[in-house]
Parts: structure tokens; C-alpha cells; sequence
């Protein structure tokens, strides 16, 4: 009797559909994604370092661990947005709309808000408190005061 070795096929990754939906929606992403309705996109896991989301319509969206560093958001409609865990160090946020997003976890270092709005946004207190450290102007759209939407003191 002759006994065959079985051996197993290479496993793939599992992936979740959360991961798989936006996988889809990273297959339509340029570098230059200005002014576009990306309204409600998951973006998990997705490296948009660098890219031109400027003025883009992104209320809704999701961000987790994303990696947005040195983008550009200037302008950008972020309002219900969720970032866990996200990387903005370097971004331009000037001018953005970030209100009731949900900011946990996320990075912010070097980032330019001048005129964003974060009313009711949801940050870790030690961001909030470097965001207060540098925050200025008031947000075009809305007319609300940065510092004011950051609670500082």
C-alpha cells in the first residue's frame, strides 16, 4: 500500500469585507483626486500619503489606519468622517470641515488647520491639546473659530 503525501496549499490572507470594499473603492484612487464626491468611501488600511484630496466631498468616509500624511485636505468636507488610527502628520487641513468625526487614535503632527472646523469632533486629549497649540483662523464655509471648534482654553 502505497501512502500519499498530502500537503496543504498555500493559505490565503483572509480578508473582511470591510477590507474587500475598499479594496474596490482604492482601485478608482489617482493621486489627484480634487473637488470628487468620495462621499461615504472606506478607506482601511489605504496609503493616500501625498495625494490631492483637496475640496473633495468626503463626509461619511472611513479612514482606519489610514495613512494620510502630507496630503493635501484643504477644503475637504470631512463632517461624520471616521479616522481610527490614522496618520494626517504633515497634512493641510486648512479651510477642512472635520465636524462629528471621529478622530481616535489619529496623528496629527505638523499638521496645518488654520481655519478647520472640529466642532464636536472626537479626538485623544494630547492631539487636541497640540492641535490648541498652533490652531488659528476661522473655517470659510462654516465661520466658525478653529480654536473655538477645538475647545481650547
Amino acid at each position: 500500500m502505497l501512502l500519499g503525501l498530502v500537503t496543504a496549499a498555500p493559505m490565503a490572507g483572509a480578508i473582511t469585507a470591510p477590507e474587500l470594499r475598499s479594496q474596490r473603492s482604492l482601485q478608482d484612487l489617482q493621486p489627484d483626486m480634487h473637488g470628487r464626491n468620495l462621499q461615504q468611501q472606506e478607506f482601511l488600511k489605504a496609503s493616500l500619503e501625498g495625494y490631492d484630496l483637496s475640496d473633495t466631498d468626503l463626509r461619511g468616509a472611513v479612514f482606519n489606519t489610514a495613512n494620510l500624511q502630507n496630503a493635501n485636505l484643504r477644503g475637504a468636507d470631512l463632517e461624520d468622517a471616521v479616522a481610527f488610527a490614522s496618520r494626517f502628520d504633515g497634512a493641510d487641513l486648512s479651510g477642512a470641515v472635520l465636524r462629528n468625526a471621529m478622530l481616535m487614535n489619529s496623528k496629527f503632527a505638523g499638521a496645518v488647520i488654520e481655519g478647520a472646523d472640529f466642532t464636536d469632533a472626537v479626538l485623544d486629549l494630547p492631539q487636541q491639546k497640540a492641535l490648541c497649540g498652533r490652531a488659528s483662523g476661522t473655517n470659510p464655509r462654516t465661520g466658525v473659530d478653529t480654536r473655538d471648534s477645538l475647545a481650547c482654553r
